[in-house]
């Protein structure tokens, strides 16, 4: 099916804008090795990479090479990341990676997608973000809850699965792009556009954003008049100063 050429430019134009606001966007987690970026991702499901990071401060310390996770008991492991929620499920997909990384890679992550995606605990998300931030390598476009949210507002898919979205932005956008597009949309949605109330005005793609799914900002409410609050009925006409009264109590609400 042929890319629609309004969508296509819009794309473009939104990574340009991107490019300017976010220049120096990078992933948010901590690592120093390729072994670190993908336990630290393994990590990041359903938590936030300050929560990983400040786990990964100490994890890396602990655990310096595939092998070290793959022959650390589980229970200590399970210990150490704890606080990462879901964290027997971490653990153990995190040694069957390592483990796999030590039987078929000498201790070293591979470097194709086919090969990452092989791995215990790791999807195309985690394959493409460790390909891309580690290696530099654009296998594809990350997509997180914050690049399926932005690309739908701006009318660059109308997919929520994260495959086909994926599919939709790479075909947008030159391979070059693929890698820090992601990141900067990711920083863009954190800071600006967020789920519940995106700061439209404050925003830099405001003027190319067709705001899809954003609800109008809804204006304060009037105050109820006196007649609509009461249930009392209408009195008799007062006197003269009891209106003085009336007109003098309603100027100071």
């Amino acid at each position: 099916m042929a890319v629609d050429a309004a969508r296509k430019r819009r794309a473009r134009e939104t990574a340009r804008r991107l490019a300017q606001l976010y220049g120096d966007a990078e992933c948010a987690l901590h690592f120093d090795s390729p072994l670190e970026l993908l336990v630290a991702v393994i990590l990041s499901a359903q938590c936030t990479d300050v929560r990983v990071n400040i786990v990964t401060r100490d994890l890396f310390k602990r655990y310096r090479s595939a092998a070290d996770y793959a022959n650390a008991p589980i229970e200590e492991l399970e210990e150490a990341v704890r606080t990462t929620g879901f964290y027997r499920n971490k653990a153990k997909n995190i040694q069957a990676c390592c483990r796999k990384l030590v039987e078929r890679y000498d201790g070293d992550v591979p470097q194709t997608l086919e090969e990452l995606v092989d791995l215990d605990g790791v999807g195309r998300k985690t394959a493409n973000v460790v390909l891309g931030t580690a290696f530099g390598i654009p296998s594809g476009v990350v997509v997180d809850t914050h690049v399926t949210r932005l690309s739908n507002r701006l009318g660059l898919t109308e997919n929520t699965d994260a495959v086909r979205i994926e599919h939709d932005l790479a075909a947008l956008l030159p391979k070059s792009e693929w890698i820090n597009f992601s990141h900067r949309l990711i920083w863009h949605g954190r800071q600006i556009c967020n789920a519940r109330k995106p700061l439209c005005s404050e925003c830099g793609l405001e003027s190319i954003c067709p705001k899809i799914g954003v609800k109008p900002a809804v204006s304060a409410k009037k105050t109820p008049t006196k007649s609509k609050l009461s249930t009392k009925k209408t009195p008799p006409k007062p006197s003269a100063t009891k209106l003085t009264r009336t007109s003098s109590a309603g100027s100071r609400r």
